[in-house]
């Protein structure tokens, strides 16, 4: 004699694979941070005054804020007029195309401005900018 097992088609195959979804779910969050661009602030917030003739850099920048009292910032930390040259040109050893940003207050007097973007020039810089608003 043979026994029949009585059985609803409910309960035989009813549980789904989670793991491709997981594993889908992994590879978008390692593309996700592997492709974003993180941007180094300056460390401190100035004014910065206004230009119609200003355009977007697309390209990962070396930062350099001056503020309206002549203090120098970069990477969240105070650097100086005098430490500008050795930090952009420990910063291009990586990759000398990168651009250099100044960002200036609107208030600097212009004699800061321009000993900061000499000190990146002489460094080695190829590129320097100055932030406005458009």
């Amino acid at each position: 004699m043979r026994r029949f097992r009585h059985g609803t088609s409910s309960e035989v195959g009813s549980e789904i694979n989670l793991s491709p979804l997981i594993d889908v779910v992994f590879l978008l969050l390692i593309f996700f941070i592997v492709t974003t661009v993180f941007v180094e602030e300056t460390g401190v917030e100035v004014s910065k005054p206004r230009a119609a003739s200003s355009e977007d850099l697309d390209k990962q920048a070396i930062l350099i804020a001056v503020t309206a009292e002549g203090r120098v910032w970069q990477g969240g930390r105070e650097i100086g007029a005098d430490g500008v040259r050795a930090v952009v040109s420990a910063m291009l050893e990586e990759d000398d195309a990168t651009p250099v940003i100044v960002r200036a207050d609107a208030a600097t007097p212009t004699e800061d401005t321009v000993r900061v973007i000499d000190a990146a020039k002489l460094a080695g810089a190829n590129s320097v900018s100055l932030a406005t608003e458009k």
